[in-house]
């Protein structure tokens, strides 16, 4: 039996709305990436029993704004974390907030990597009844590890095994979007502590929740029952690429349309665009400088 409690309700079905984008991605014909798992999450749940998991099945296809355009956004923005997180080799990687993420078993990590994944109980939980019922094996030494991360969740990681002598590739994908001010500084704060140097991080910041009445938000309540706008964290946003900086950190920031532009993909700015405050953030820690205390 599939536990679904976890993700039948707020930010919970905002990762079976991932997994939906991810499944219809991966049968595009002019796909970004494929995650075979992320079907099954969808259709384990009975929330998101009914919803597309095939390019065929959306209505309206790319005009439709939440499988069509949000959709298309996800697919990217897997397909570039995807190649950041394999193109750093790291033997170490941490998940921040893995929700449905399936890369512990769809991507061709280096020998001997170790991968964390760090969420609550109850969507761990789901996960790990859906991926025990397809019989996955991981392609990684994966370890989970059930922390609310509003909470301290660096002492459970290291307990868990994680090395803070191992340059790490850290990664927090669709999580801050939804978590406040003094969370996101604390989480940018432990990261630093944890980090060696060597160590890299991407995550994904929303400048500002504006454009409420945009077709993406207005798609999603109708489609799916989620108010994305309910969900976010709409207060002023820290700067934390600027406190990585100040900590010895370089970083990178990038818009999500010059990453289509590179790919080939047909996703630009529009008039009242959700999309138009998301950033893409990669940052890297130098060796040379002081490790973790």
């Amino acid at each position: 039996m599939v536990t679904t409690r976890g993700v039948e309700g707020g930010v919970g079905r905002t990762a079976l709305m991932v997994a939906a984008a991810r499944a219809i991605e991966a049968t595009r014909p002019d796909s970004l990436a494929r995650d075979g798992f992320a079907r099954h999450f969808v259709r384990s749940a009975r929330v998101s029993g009914e919803w597309p998991v095939h390019w065929h099945d959306v209505p309206g296809g790319a005009a439709n704004p939440l499988w069509g355009r949000l959709g298309r956004y996800f697919g990217l923005r897997t397909r570039v974390l995807d190649d950041f997180l394999l193109g750093t080799g790291a033997a170490q990687v941490v998940l921040l907030g893995a929700g449905l993420d399936s890369r512990a078993f769809r991507l061709a990590w280096p020998p001997g990597c170790r991968v964390f994944e760090l969420d609550r109980p109850d969507v761990l939980a789901f996960k790990r009844d859906v991926l025990n019922g397809l019989g996955a094996t991981a392609t990684a030494a994966r370890t989970t590890v059930a922390v609310d991360l509003r909470d301290d969740w660096a002492e459970p990681l290291c307990g868990a095994g994680f090395d803070p002598a191992v340059p790490t590739a850290w990664l927090a994908e669709g999580l801050l979007l939804y978590l406040g001010a003094d969370t996101e500084r604390r989480l940018v704060s432990a990261v630093d502590r944890l980090a060696t140097p060597g160590s890299v991080l991407a995550y994904e910041v929303k400048l500002a929740v504006e454009h409420r009445a945009s077709p993406i938000y207005r798609s999603a309540k109708e489609q799916i029952g989620v108010d994305l706008t309910a969900l976010f964290d709409d207060g002023p946003r820290p700067d934390s690429a600027g406190a990585l900086r100040a900590r010895g950190w370089t970083t990178t920031v990038r818009t999500p349309f010059a990453c289509a532009a590179e790919h080939g993909v047909h996703l630009v700015p529009e008039n009242e665009d959700a999309l138009a405050s998301n950033r893409w953030v990669f940052a890297g820690k130098p060796a040379g400088g002081p490790g973790p205390p």
